[in-house]
């Protein structure tokens, strides 16, 4: 048998994360260290391997509950390879070291079980928000897999050189950065979008640090269900992200 499909066989490499191609990952478990993954991101494996949903502590329910921030995972391990992906994102392998991170864990695939994952609130000068009121802080020593719809473009933030964004588009950005929520607008319609701009609420980050932004304002579909419609498998609709978890806020 003949194709260009056998062209696309398995990257070689020692590293434990690698990225077969911008939208599926690889990652190669020895036994001793455990990843975890989101769940059902699995699409193929090698080797003994096991999979076990993740135990959440009552203090993660919690939050996960009232900010409808934190990551649904199972923990892989074994030895062998296991590939994930989810939605052919565009996946990013990043190294977290005493910085930390600060992620919107939709976008999160996959990350070492070594790591500490924490939900904090992002500061609003209004007292109101998009999608980015609570956040995942990531910190400790390990590698996490970040998602994105698109190639994304890394910002740099210095101390002279602050950087603005759209709430719906970032990712990711270093922990030590003072970030603020703030309205594209003066007026006293703060509660509802500037005239026909299309721009809503931007995060402001200054400091010295990166600030990770997609270009899509669209959040990938967290438990979508199949079925209904092409808008909720993009994260639109009642099913898709947006409408199962609005806004982020406290219940």
């Amino acid at each position: 048998m003949q194709s260009p499909l056998f062209s696309h066989t398995e990257q070689q490499s020692q590293d434990r994360y690698t990225v077969q191609n911008p939208q599926l990952l690889r990652v190669s478990l020895t036994g001793h260290d455990d990843v975890l993954a989101r769940k059902g991101a699995m699409v193929a494996y090698q080797g003994l391997m096991e999979f076990d949903g993740e135990y959440q502590s009552q203090g993660q329910r919690r939050a996960r509950r009232n900010t409808g921030e934190g990551l649904d995972l199972m923990r892989c391990s074994g030895q062998g390879t296991v590939y994930l992906a989810n939605l052919a994102q565009y996946i990013h392998v990043v190294d977290v070291d005493h910085e930390g991170m600060t992620v919107d864990s939709a976008y999160v695939l996959a990350l070492d079980s070594s790591l500490h994952t924490e939900v904090i609130a992002v500061d609003s000068q209004y007292g109101i928000s998009g999608t980015g009121k609570y956040q995942l802080n990531i910190t400790g020593n390990g590698k996490v897999a970040l998602m994105t719809s698109g190639q994304p473009l890394m910002m740099q933030v210095t101390p002279d050189k602050y950087v603005n964004a759209d709430a719906d588009a970032i990712v990711a950005w270093s922990s030590g950065l003072r970030v603020q929520m703030q309205a594209q607008t003066h007026s006293s319609g703060v509660f509802r979008r500037r005239g026909n701009t299309g721009e809503g609420w931007e995060l402001s980050f200054l400091g010295q640090g990166f600030a990770l932004v997609q270009p899509s304002e669209v959040l990938p579909p967290q438990n979508a269900q199949i079925g209904q419609g092409a808008a909720a498998q993009f994260g639109a609709g009642q099913h898709g992200a947006h409408g199962q978890n609005q806004n982020n806020s406290w219940n």
